[in-house]
């Protein structure tokens, strides 16, 4: 019995043994043919052409029909651009066009185009115009009449497009030692140490993240980097720092380590030149100093290794003392490693960047196209972005960018000149703005300027700048009376419903808050419609307060703000920072009949074969009930008709359009929101580090407004709001009580709160 137990366990041992030996010589066969396909790939990198196929931008398509104004200047641009060529005799090939006759005819060989979804063939069509307008469209090949023509997009940039040169590959003998030195020194001073992979690095990031409690130090050396950039994703996962470091290996057991060290150094990202990126060392000294390698100083070298870390962050385009920090934390880096002396040290302490402009770039749309970057970067890596050859289908309307742009520029320059207090202001703190186009049918952004220069800041403020909107946001606290009406159980709210407008102190928890009107001016009982069209802020308060601050957060929420509000009572006069994108996105629901759409800036993404990778739909939601959105349409009309938004009539803009005024109490912010049927812009103006504006939305934003959309509605037929099914509509005198005549008497005392609901659609008469 024991015999027989104890074969039988050695039978198993010696089984065990054999099947352990099989599953090591398998994982050593296995790892040995990973390890041999990572040295084929590292192969075809190094031996193959680098930095090629660039991701491009483009903008969206134009369609010109029949009744579109189309200025013939502007016309020939755009097929400028597009690369159309002038011919004196009507167009043969494609590419071809020519402009002629007294009446305006243009005609055109259109191209062949790849669209998404579709691939376009070219053909001849002349296109005439009476006085600047379509009147008829028509191909020439066989005479058929055209509801309607389509331009193929224009790009509208690369992502870091090399036809550019923003980036020049240089090789090593051609980078000084002493830049090569500073970026060992900041990135990997054990490089020549090490065979990929430094255990000494890892530890020392190990410890200090573990004493601060987060990720404040990467242990990855300079050759795990390039692997990264060249063929990884940038998420911190366990399997791609696997990869990374087994590439890196692999890397440094085939190619020496000045190979590795000059890719490295032509690789690099430093920062951007309006769109473009700046890649490399050479590219960098060109853009930052206008100066080749050889010829930086001890300090500026210091700042251009020290940019690899955060290269938009320590910019000296941005912000000169940041950098300037940054670069003295590396010279004492380098001084401390006794790459430079003391003495070197201190003269390099005492080198000055001075405040310069960069070079201009042809890109109209940097801030749009940083946002779609951004957008992208949760699913395509930037080595995609920047190899793969990518084409990037967006919303953009160039033209409408342009006028955006100039309609911006043209206005802060104005300020300054009309307004001596921001000239001072600015000397030490920027007057700046925002500007965004919405097509509110589809949620299409169809221009977007994050700030006055592009090349002298990068930070997008329509996107990423939190302001307080101050009375903007008053639309939510109507939109939330109208659909909610009192939390009291009183009547429900709408336009001609009568409130208080005196002072008066709103008690919560243990606090007390008393709003007050601008100048102190308050007018006594007031229609809603009053009370908006004037923007009185004692008004406001008492209907949020009548209705529930919770109410109003909610509405808010509903119409598309996505920032944090907290349920105060100032919330009721915008006391809460947002971003113009939020805003315009909750206003252009108002402007689409209370269907909010989901903002789009991306509408298809395609590989460099045609094959679509992604295609964006528009998706919709109804928010509010269109007739909720109509009676609150028709008092923002008001606002533009006889209230704050006035001026908008006074300066020249005459089609249907509605919108609001806001200044916040401490006057730092003004923001204007309007729209037409068919467009939304909202503008704000502001200083970037919250000095005092001292001037209200109406003469700070609204012109800039008005500017822009009398350029960029000047191109379409002219349309109204439509009244929705089930609203009635009646003439309304505001001193009589609201009702559906106009009587001559005003009544005494109090007036009643009385009409026909939010469906009763009012025009102001007497």
């Amino acid at each position: 019995m024991k015999r027989g137990f104890k074969k039988a366990l050695i039978r198993l041992v010696k089984v065990s043994a054999a099947l352990l030996l099989l599953l090591v010589l398998g994982g050593l066969g296995l790892g040995g043919w990973y390890v041999w396909h990572l040295s084929d790939v590292v192969e075809a990198k190094f031996e193959g052409r680098k930095w090629e196929f660039p991701s491009k931008i483009y903008a969206d398509s134009k369609i010109m029909y029949p009744g579109m104004r189309v200025p013939v200047a502007q016309l020939r641009e755009k097929l400028r651009r597009l690369g159309y060529r002038s011919s004196r005799h009507q167009p043969r090939a494609r590419g071809e066009y020519r402009i002629h006759g007294k009446a305006a005819v243009v005609e055109a060989f259109l191209h062949d185009f790849q669209y998404p979804l579709r691939d376009f063939h070219g053909f001849p069509v002349r296109i005439s115009l009476k006085s600047g307008v379509i009147h008829r469209i028509q191909r020439l090949d066989n005479g058929d009449v055209l509801p309607s023509v389509e331009l193929e997009p224009e790009v509208v940039t690369g992502f870091y497009d090399r036809v550019r040169e923003q980036r020049r590959v240089v090789r090593l003998e051609e980078v000084p030692a002493r830049v090569r030195k500073a970026v060992l020194a900041v990135e990997d001073e054990r490089f020549y140490y090490h065979r990929g992979v430094d255990p000494v690095a890892v530890l020392r990031a190990f410890v200090a993240n573990l004493r601060r409690g987060g990720v404040v130090q990467g242990g990855s050396t300079l050759t795990q980097q390039l692997m990264k950039n060249f063929f990884l994703e940038s998420d911190r996962t366990l399997e791609r720092k696997v990869k990374e470091a087994l590439m890196a290996l692999v890397t440094e057991w085939m190619y020496t380590k000045d190979q590795i060290l000059e890719n490295y150094l032509n690789e690099i990202y430093l920062g951007q030149n309006g769109s473009q990126g700046i890649f490399g060392i050479w590219e960098a000294a060109r853009f930052y100093f206008v100066k080749e390698p050889e010829q930086l100083t001890v300090g500026e070298t210091a700042l251009l290794a020290g940019l690899i870390r955060a290269p938009n962050r320590y910019s000296p385009y941005r912000d000169i003392k940041e950098a300037t920090r940054r670069r003295n934390v590396i010279l004492a880096k380098l001084v401390g490693d006794g790459i430079i002396t003391r003495h070197t040290y201190e003269r390099a302490l005492r080198e000055v960047f001075e405040k310069r402009e960069p070079v201009r770039v042809t890109n109209g749309a940097p801030y749009f196209t940083d946002y779609v970057k951004k957008e992208l970067a949760a699913h395509y890596s930037n080595d995609v972005l920047t190899a793969e050859g990518l084409r990037i289908f967006t919303s953009l309307d160039l033209e409408l960018q342009q006028a955006a742009v100039t309609a911006l520029s043209k206005g802060l320059t104005r300020l300054e000149k009309d307004y001596r207090h921001l000239r001072k202001i600015a000397k030490t703190d920027d007057l700046e703005g925002a500007l965004v186009v919405i097509k509110p049918q589809t949620g299409e952004i169809r221009a977007m300027v994050g700030g006055r220069d592009y090349g002298k800041s990068q930070f997008n403020r329509v996107a990423q700048a939190k302001r307080q909107p101050g009375s903007v946001f008053k639309p939510f606290v109507y939109l939330a009376a109208l659909t909610h009406g009192s939390a009291h159980g009183r009547e429900p709210y709408h336009s001609t419903t009568f409130v208080e407008d005196e002072p008066f102190t709103w008690s919560y928890g243990r606090q007390s808050w008393a709003p007050e009107n601008y100048k102190h001016r308050y007018y006594g009982w007031v229609t809603m419609r009053e009370a908006m069209e004037k923007s009185l802020n004692a008004a406001t308060a008492r209907i949020a307060q009548d209705v529930g601050i919770k109410k109003v957060r909610e509405m808010a929420y509903r119409m598309g703000i996505e920032s944090r509000l907290p349920l105060l009572p100032s919330l009721s006069l915008g006391a809460v920072e947002v971003t113009p994108l939020e805003m315009a996105g909750a206003f252009s629901a108002l402007a689409n009949n209370g269907v909010r759409t989901h903002l789009l800036s991306i509408k298809n993404v395609v590989d460099r074969n045609g094959n679509v990778l992604e295609k964006r739909n528009i998706r919709v939601k109804r928010v509010i009930s269109p007739q909720v959105a109509h009676d609150m349409n028709n008092m923002l009309r008001g606002v533009v008709e006889r209230g704050t938004a006035r001026s908008v009539r006074l300066q020249g803009f005459t089609r249907p359009a509605a919108g609001k005024t806001g200044t916040t109490n401490d006057a730092r912010d003004a923001w204007f929101a309007g729209y037409t049927p068919d467009l939304l812009a909202l503008v704000w103006v502001g200083f970037d580090h919250q000095s005092e504006l001292g001037l209200p939305g109406s003469r700070a934003a609204l012109p800039i407004w008005t500017d822009f959309m009398k350029k960029a509605t000047g191109r379409l037929p002219v349309t109204d709001f439509v009244t929705p099914p089930g609203v009635s509509s009646f003439q309304a005198d505001p001193r009589a009580g609201g009702g559906p005549r106009c009587p001559d008497g005003v009544p005494q005392g109090k007036p009643r709160m009385e009409g026909t609901g939010s469906t009763a659609s009012v025009e102001i008469c007497g």
